[in-house]
């Protein structure tokens, strides 16, 4: 018997709804959003970074 990893149906959708209403109560706004990307950009494109690229989204 095999245990299967990762998130279940349920657990989805629970993520899911909680996005919503922190959405829907300003705790996840476009600017967090944008803010969020360029990081994660900037970390997974790190090199692009130190040759100047600038990796802000706008």
């Amino acid at each position: 018997m095999r245990i299967r990893g990762g998130i279940s149906f349920v657990g989805l959708i629970y993520i899911l709804i909680g996005i919503f209403v922190a959405w829907d109560h300003d705790y996840i706004t476009l600017g967090l959003l944008k803010r969020v990307f360029s990081a994660l950009l900037a970390v997974f494109l790190w090199f692009l970074v130190l040759l100047g690229v600038n990796l802000h989204v706008h």
